[in-house]
């Protein structure tokens, strides 16, 4: 009797201790951008830019960026129009004032404001998302460097086509959750 409460207690130690490990290791951040002042247009007194905020944190997909803003929107551009604060044809408008923006692919990601003159003041803002080399399939590409020129293809020349909702890249933990998943299963079932 003492061996089978001893077995009970061993399975669910076990169990707990896979599912508090497989919580940790799909966990996403968001990431709230301009801090307490949120997006906002720079007036020159601020300690650091967006871009030097943005090269101190490491974004991964799956992570998220939470806007808030007044009276102003969040446009997702392309290289030349995030370089030349174009805000005519943008790939993506966040508007509503407190918005989500969440990276379902790795590379390179460019906002700017979606109010004329506040891109050009510095309201404008380079992820870059990272990926682990072993979520590739194949030979990963390194992404371009987000101070190169364009050839002048927009979102193609480096990120491929637009993407769609459904391909969305699944992250390691996901495969690594999923075969674990199965194993413990497995194990349950051969007990």
């Amino acid at each position: 009797m003492a061996s089978f409460s001893l077995q009970k207690l061993c399975k669910f130690s076990f169990f707990s201790l896979v599912f508090v490990s497989m919580v940790t290791a799909a966990t996403a951040f968001q990431f709230k951008v301009g801090g307490d002042k949120g997006w906002t247009k720079p007036t020159g007194n601020e300690s650091e830019t967006y871009n030097e905020w943005a090269s101190r944190n490491r974004f991964h997909v799956g992570d998220s960026l939470y806007f808030e803003y007044n009276n102003d929107s969040v446009l997702v551009v392309d290289h030349t129009s995030y370089t030349n604060c174009n805000v005519a044809d943008p790939i993506f408008k966040l508007k509503d004032g407190k918005r989500v923006f969440v990276f379902d692919r790795y590379g390179f990601f460019y906002f700017i404001s979606g109010k004329r003159g506040h891109c050009l003041a510095g309201q404008k803002l380079i992820v870059r998302v990272m990926v682990h080399p072993a979520a590739a399939i194949g030979s990963p590409q390194p992404a371009p460097s987000p101070m190169e020129d364009d050839d002048g293809d927009g979102w193609d020349s480096f990120w491929g086509p637009l993407p769609h909702n459904s391909t969305i890249k699944q992250t390691v933990a996901s495969y690594f959750m999923t075969a674990l998943g199965g194993v413990l299963v497995m194990m349950y079932l051969l007990m």
